[in-house]
């Protein structure tokens, strides 16, 4: 998987993408520092991969940790900043909500804050749906970029 390259100069508007979320009764906000055990703990039941990703990105300040919420519940999150600076991802929706322009609203929200820290651009990592970051913020692959960041990485274990 290689990674891609936005610009977050030429970002599209983030309003259209929370308006959207928000006539569903969806918010797309910041994670708080005292949500960090509530959101890991979803975490390690929906996308146990991406958790030390997660944890990394609360110990940022700001945290780098994006979620979307529906009332008390979580259903999706992005982060920046959390491998690697300069770095979006990992990123997720449940996928029983997935479809609805979450996704794509956690993802502007991310890339907008990029660009509010002073980046000119963003690096998305090891990307699985390329055709979805070309189409929503003009991606673009990086020649050469596979296996990126994560080649040599420790082989984890399940039971």
């Amino acid at each position: 998987m290689a990674d891609m390259l936005v610009r977050l100069y030429d970002l599209p508007p983030l309003g259209a993408a929370l308006e959207r979320a928000s006539a569903q009764g969806v918010i797309v906000r910041r994670a708080l520092s005292p949500e960090q055990p509530r959101v890991l703990s979803w975490m390690q039941a929906n996308f146990p991969n991406w958790a030390p990703e997660v944890e990394a990105a609360f110990c940022r300040a700001p945290v780098s940790c994006l979620l979307a919420l529906r009332g008390q519940s979580l259903l999706g999150f992005a982060c920046y900043d959390a491998t690697c600076r300069n770095f979006f991802g990992p990123t997720a929706v449940v996928e029983s909500e997935r479809g609805r322009g979450y996704g794509r609203a956690l993802l502007l929200a991310a890339l907008h804050a990029q660009w509010e820290q002073g980046y000119a651009y963003s690096i998305i990592g090891g990307v699985g749906p390329a055709e979805f970051y070309a189409k929503a913020v003009d991606a673009a692959p990086i020649a050469g970029s596979t296996p990126g960041i994560y080649a040599g990485l420790l082989a984890s274990r399940r039971p």
